[in-house]
């Protein structure tokens, strides 16, 4: 740990000026990134009485090197550039509104020729319309309830394919619970207006579609067909079913998010109700931790500045009014932001009466109990998880804590298309978004323990580059600092590239014995590194070993170290098996125009859509070849003389499904 005092700034160059500032540690990683109306009263905060900071304050000032800061014009360019720097950097230490729950969306594909409906979860899709978010339980049964009215296409692309070439569709298709778009049943254009029905009864016009049916209905009746108007009466029913789940709430004309939470000196739990058209939506709910002495209208701040800055309004989810149970921080500034986001004005409420008073209260009852279960589970999580890197810690006998594992595993059929995995740990938590894949050729790929000394090597040698560049920077930044000290500013605003190797573990842990581990240690010694502790994890026994020793280490059967060793073992081999898998398929789907000289993947895919198959190219002549987009006549000519060198027939070599075996016709 740092002490505070070792790198703390001058008064007098930091200037009184608002401004966003960083935390760096001694990586040269961004662990903490803030903003303040005066930048030489918020960084004094951190370094007059370190020991009276809150507890995660403290280790935040403690972890850090060094402290960067950059001069904006107004407070609205500080909260602009804060939110760009959070999002850009991932500070560890930053104030992060964890979902508490992972809701899905129904989602609308209407960019798709054949717009497809299906629950979605994680990044949001250019193209595709969404609504929630729902409870899992709730949006499966209004998707399968209304596609009994709104029969859209709901099968993936693959099964999607195969009822094409086969001419059959799928269960839901005999079932009525989708038009069957795939065997030409309904046409593109009738299809799409479906959709577009089924995304308008979404986004509130349910009305509409029930007084029609009632309309056919009745007619049905007049005609006496008694079968056909039933039919209609259970759609009736159907889409009333869904139609009523949401009760009214508000006034209809009402699109607002309902914001409440409930706080103690650590953590707070945030819930928001969805409300369109005046009725409830959908619910979703974070918990935070919080870092700094945040007050109330500063968590409300951060609150909406991740979670509509994330969101963005690609999708219109950014209503016109905004409801929290305190006036954020900076709310003029915050709220033309949010306004430049939706492009239209959004205004930032606190209900003091009324019914969106009512529905404030009730939303915070929901974030009082969001919080009391997310501390009784994380009571146990964080029990478990921290017993598990002490009992590691103490069995292999290191001295530093366990802060970041990485394990390495690799893969292979025979010493073909030999890869390997990299997955990373930290504080006991998986860490996906730093998990590596590594490709292996050459002499490297003779065996294991060669495929391991040089995958270690490639990923510590990036380490050092990264390190090297860094501490470069740091050497530029701080001339700059130096040079800029008379007028007391410091401009940053450029930021450096990212590094993707500069965070090294504490602890390498690779699959497999005694070799492995003593490959390893060797890359890890040619490259000079000695502050990096190396195990192996033995799969027939379960044992540990470590560097040029001759016994293992045998931990209890029922020990949490040992289990946490074998989670992260067996996500490696998860992650390497999978990268195996497509480098092997890749390799196996090959086709005859692969080998013609000078014709790339996008020009084959284009002949191919062009033609058919390959046996349409090989019949083509120079000039059909030509009016294939990107084949021009001299291309065209080099496919005529490949294949005609392979002979009149040539055999194409069959594409291979490697998942079902198929032999795909090419």
């Amino acid at each position: 740990m740092a002490n505070p005092a070792s790198y703390r700034p001058k008064t007098g160059e930091i200037p009184t000026n608002p401004g966003v500032y960083r935390f760096r540690d001694p990586h040269g990683r961004v662990i903490y990134v803030g903003k303040a109306k005066s930048l030489r009263s918020r960084l004094n905060s951190y370094f007059a009485n370190p020991a009276g900071l809150l507890p995660k304050t403290y280790a935040m000032v403690h972890a850090a090197s060094s402290v960067e800061w950059t001069v904006v014009g107004s407070e609205l360019e500080s909260l602009q550039l804060e939110y760009t720097w959070i999002k850009e950097f991932k500070p560890r230490f930053n104030v992060v509104f964890r979902d508490d729950k992972t809701y899905p969306y129904l989602a609308v594909t209407m960019s798709e020729k054949y717009p497809r409906v299906q629950v979605m979860r994680g990044d949001k899709r250019k193209g595709t319309r969404y609504f929630g978010p729902y409870t899992a339980g709730a949006i499966r049964e209004t998707m399968d309830t209304l596609l009994r009215v709104f029969p859209v296409r709901s099968c993936s692309a693959g099964v999607f394919k195969r009822a094409e070439a086969s001419g059959r569709p799928c269960l839901l298709g005999y079932i009525d619970k989708c038009s069957a778009p795939c065997v030409g049943r309904i046409s593109p254009e009738d299809h799409r207006a479906l959709a577009e029905d089924f995304c308008a009864f979404m986004g509130g016009e349910a009305k509409r579609f029930i007084n029609k049916l009632e309309k056919q209905m009745a007619d049905a009746v007049a005609k006496l067909d008694y079968e056909h108007a039933a039919r209609l009466r259970d759609d009736i029913t159907a889409l009333r079913k869904v139609f009523e789940r949401n009760a009214v709430v508000l006034a209809e004309d009402t699109d607002a998010d309902v914001f409440a939470l409930h706080e103690d000196e650590l953590e707070a739990a945030v819930q928001v109700f969805h409300v369109r058209g005046g009725r409830i939506r959908g619910q979703r709910g974070w918990v935070v931790e919080k870092v700094e002495d945040f007050t109330t209208p500063d968590l409300v701040e951060h609150l909406l500045q991740q979670v509509y800055g994330e969101d963005g309004d690609t999708h219109g989810r950014l209503p016109r009014e905004v409801l929290v149970p305190v006036a954020p921080s900076n709310q003029e500034d915050l709220a033309n932001w949010l306004g430049g986001i939706r492009g239209a004005k959004v205004d930032i409420r606190v209900p003091q009466r009324g019914d969106k008073a009512a529905l404030m209260s009730t939303v915070r009852v929901n974030a009082e109990h969001a919080l009391k279960l997310h501390k009784t589970r994380r009571a146990g999580d964080i029990t478990v998880r921290s017993q598990a890197l002490q009992e590691l810690q103490e069995a292999l006998d290191l001295p530093v804590p366990l802060l970041r594992i990485e394990c390495f595993d690799v893969s292979h059929v025979q010493g073909t298309n030999v890869v390997a995995s990299m997955v990373v740990v930290e504080d006991g938590l998986p860490k996906k978004s730093d998990y590596r894949k590594f490709s292996i050729t050459g002499p490297a790929a003779a065996d294991d323990t060669a495929a391991m000394h040089d995958v270690l090597t490639r990923r510590f040698r990036h380490y050092l580059q990264d390190k090297s560049a860094q501490v470069d920077e740091s050497v530029l930044e701080g001339d700059s600092q130096d040079r800029a000290s008379d007028a007391a500013v410091l401009d940053t605003t450029t930021p450096a590239p990212k590094a993707k190797f500069a965070y090294p573990p504490n602890l390498v842990v690779v699959d497999g014995g005694q070799p492995q581990v003593n490959a390893a240690a060797r890359a890890l010694r040619d490259l000079g590194i000695d502050d990096v502790y190396v195990v192996g994890l033995a799969k027939r026994l379960e044992e540990v070993w470590l560097p040029d020793s001759d016994f293992p280490v045998i931990l209890p059967r029922t020990s949490q170290g040992l289990y946490l060793l074998q989670r992260i073992r067996d996500e490696a081999h998860r992650f390497a098996i999978t990268f195996h898998r497509q480098k092997r398929g890749k390799a196996m789907t090959v086709s005859a125009l692969d080998a013609v000289p000078g014709l790339g993947a996008s020009k084959r895919k284009a002949l191919l859509a062009h033609f058919g198959s390959v046996k349409g190219v090989k019949a083509a002549t120079v000039e059909e070849l030509s009016e294939a987009k990107g084949i021009g006549p001299a291309l065209a000519g080099a496919i005529i003389s490949h294949f005609a060198a392979e002979g009149s027939e040539p055999l194409a070599v069959p594409a291979i499904n490697m998942t079902t075996g198929e032999i795909i016709e090419t």
